[in-house]
């Protein structure tokens, strides 16, 4: 039977880029999922009350700008999108380069997959902003979201920090998943847990 879920993110973290990458490896390894991957702000959540929403800013537009190019492969691409997902994911968290340098976007659109000119010419259209802000303040509505990765499944929403990468192990990231929905629809009594420490 499929399962249905959603998980969110914003290319800045290293734990969105830790879950999505597994849900992404567990796909290609032929896991029966439905995902939405869904954008999320954390510029918006670190805004300061009676400052303007970043959606409004043409300064925090910039930071706005990954974000919005994964939601047009996302859309527009699909075929792509798991590589060019991941390959946005690692632009900061391998190659420690700028996500809002347009140049740098488009190398890690064309290395993922994705017509980085059909990107940037939806972008110019306006739609993938509005997409971005309306799927997010519709995530902290619906399920008052406040970070990433989040991951809902019907009802339930948690976030959720793996601290490992699946490494390519299609096997790993599918039993990881699996762990976090099981977590979620089959123990919503379990509302923290967290190591005090970390193994080193």
């Amino acid at each position: 039977m499929t399962t249905s879920f959603s998980i969110n993110f914003d290319y800045r973290c290293p734990f969105a880029r830790n879950a999505n990458e597994h849900v992404v490896v567990g796909l290609a390894a032929g896991a029966d999922w439905d995902v939405r991957f869904v954008p999320f702000s954390l510029s918006q959540v670190h805004v300061e009350e009676g400052d303007p929403a970043v959606w409004d800013d043409a300064a925090k537009r910039p930071e706005l700008l990954a974000v919005a190019a994964g939601i047009v492969v996302r859309d527009r691409l699909p075929e792509a999108f798991g590589a060019t997902h991941l390959s946005l994911f690692a632009v900061r968290h391998d190659d420690g380069d700028d996500l809002r340098d347009e140049q740098v976007l488009r190398a890690a659109l064309r290395r993922g997959g994705a017509d980085d000119d059909l990107v940037f010419k939806e972008l110019a259209d306006g739609w993938p902003f509005a997409t971005f802000r309306a799927e997010h303040e519709r995530s902290v509505a619906e399920h008052a979201a406040f970070g990433v990765p989040t991951f809902v499944i019907g009802e339930h929403a948690a976030f959720v920090r793996l601290m490992t990468r699946p490494a390519g192990d299609g096997a790993l990231a599918i039993a990881a998943t699996e762990l976090v929905l099981g977590l979620l629809t089959e123990h919503p009594e379990l509302n923290e847990f967290k190591h005090t420490s970390i193994p080193r």
